[in-house]
């Protein structure tokens, strides 16, 4: 095994029901996290922030939840029109794979809505 080094950004560290654990910050509620740093993320209404990573992310993982669902259309449309590779998964599965690109140094954001309790 191999340990894992994050050279100066964030990772998911952990979540649970309601928050997310990220550099050993704990946020409540819906995320939005990058290489430099994280912040709070209003949800699938609120595609403003992600429509701001244009250009200087590869990848856009968006976790929706305890189950994967589908993105909104309006939401997916916008994000795609701006050029952001998308892809959708379970809350959990897309904190593991920011962490592992991020890992590898790559340009990557996740917008994860949190677990229910």
């Amino acid at each position: 095994m191999h340990e894992i080094t994050y050279d100066g950004v964030r990772p998911i560290d952990g979540y649970g029901p309601g928050f997310f654990r990220i550099g050993g910050q704990v946020l409540h509620g819906a995320v939005l996290v990058q290489a430099g740093g994280a912040g709070h993320w209003g949800g699938f209404d609120d595609a403003a922030p992600l429509l701001a990573l244009a250009g200087d992310v590869d990848v856009l993982f968006i976790g929706t939840g305890a189950a994967i669902a589908r993105l909104p259309s309006p939401l997916r449309t916008a994000l795609e029109a701006a050029g952001l590779g998308v892809e959708a998964m379970a809350s959990p599965a897309a904190a593991r794979s920011y962490n592992v690109l991020l890992a590898e140094g790559r340009r990557i954001a996740a917008a994860l809505l949190p677990v229910a309790g």
